[in-house]
């Protein structure tokens, strides 16, 4: 054997390898210069009412954490999340709250499982150590592992079996809510042969069916879904702008149809009415140069890098500018980006006005995709 710098001997390798793990126990508390004041079984006698109470208790917490997590989990994946008409949004609406009652739930049963389980079975230990500088030697790393192992031991958590299972449960479920976050938008696959061409990213609700050409005008959201009220070229002040949405003749008398073509997502399109001396400085896209009607201009209102709306227009300065991130966009210049984060500039709409009622209509779809970037796009 040889000594410790606290005068403690120390065991050889093969000395170490011979030691129970009680005399590792007592040899590490000896050199970290511990000195136990208190260390005291909450349960000197196994087995009583109270013992399993006290158990049953923290299984409790644990199970109430491991439900939670799996019906935060069925929420996410099968709750009616779609957005619904007015005075038919109650379970539309309890979506949100159901999540975030669910994975608090969850937090909760976990959190007062592991604070009951540590007050109810953990030895209460109350101990001095001395400070000890340097890097711990092979003794030192040997001895604490022991000493991990006694407390694990002393805390009778291998003889629990459900208090182990329903904690494994909890965690395990807990775990997959929080995956099911990332890895929920890619259940449904955007390109599958399900989907219609007007449901992919590729396309939006300005898309024409080429098996009818039914023409997609652009009306105005006058607060009430079910009223169709179409744009035309008299309608605009030079240097205004309006958000317009797609509306088919075949879908008046179809209130659902009203109202989703007022909510989805890609769906706005913000139509500019330039002054005479701005129309004369505007710079176009190459390849479309027809896509504007005279002083007329329309333009997505999703942001070409995250997706926020690009609500706000400075008409002296011709700029739409987002008010997430602060880009910038030059409407003059075929809504370029000159300033922030977003790379590209904003899809354009074709326009044209229908001979017949004298109202616009979208020529067809955006020749690309609109929003943010994705690895799949080509524009």
């Amino acid at each position: 054997m040889t000594g410790h710098d606290d005068g403690v001997h120390v065991p050889t390798d093969e000395e170490l390898a011979g030691m129970s793990r009680d005399e590792l126990v007592a040899l590490g508390t000896k050199l970290d210069g511990v000195e136990l004041i208190e260390y005291d079984d909450p349960w000197p006698v196994k087995g009583t009412r109270a013992e399993k109470r006290a158990e049953r208790v923290v299984a409790f917490w644990f199970i109430l954490g491991a439900l939670a997590a799996l019906a935060f989990i069925v929420v996410f994946i099968a709750w009616p999340w779609q957005y619904q008409k007015p005075g038919h949004q109650f379970w539309y609406g309890m979506y949100t709250p159901l999540l975030g009652i669910t994975l608090g739930l969850t937090v909760l049963g976990l959190g007062f499982g592991a604070l009951t389980y540590v007050r109810k079975f953990v030895p209460h230990e109350l101990a001095v150590q001395e400070r000890h500088d340097g890097q711990s030697p092979e003794v030192d790393r040997q001895t604490i592992l022991a000493e991990l192992a006694d407390a694990g031991n002393r805390s009778t958590i291998a003889r629990r079996s459900l208090i182990k299972r329903s904690a494994i449960a909890a965690g395990s479920l807990m775990g997959l809510g929080l995956l099911v976050f990332p890895l929920g938008g890619l259940i449904k696959n955007p390109w599958g042969r399900s989907q219609a061409p007007q449901d992919t990213l590729a396309h939006t609700g300005w898309y024409q069916d080429p098996a009818n050409r039914e023409r997609v005008f652009l009306r105005k959201d006058t607060g009430d879904p079910h009223e169709v009220a179409l744009v035309s070229p008299v309608d605009m002040d030079a240097g205004a702008m309006q958000t317009v949405f797609p509306f088919r003749e075949s879908e008046r008398n179809d209130p659902e149809a009203l109202q989703a073509a007022l909510t989805r997502i890609d769906n706005p399109v913000m139509l500019l009415r330039f002054r005479p001396a701005d129309a004369a400085r505007i710079i176009k896209r190459v390849g479309q140069e027809d896509y504007n009607y005279g002083d007329y201009y329309a333009y997505t209102k999703i942001c070409s890098h995250l997706g926020c709306p690009t609500s706000l227009y400075e008409q002296q300065t011709n700029r739409i500018l987002c008010p997430c991130h602060q880009s910038q966009f030059n409407a003059l210049e075929y809504c370029k980006p000159i300033f922030g984060p977003a790379a590209r500039a904003l899809a354009q709409l074709p326009i044209a006005v229908d001979e017949q009622t004298g109202y616009f209509y979208a020529v067809h779809d955006f020749k690309e995709p609109i929003g943010p970037g994705y690895w799949e796009r080509g524009a």
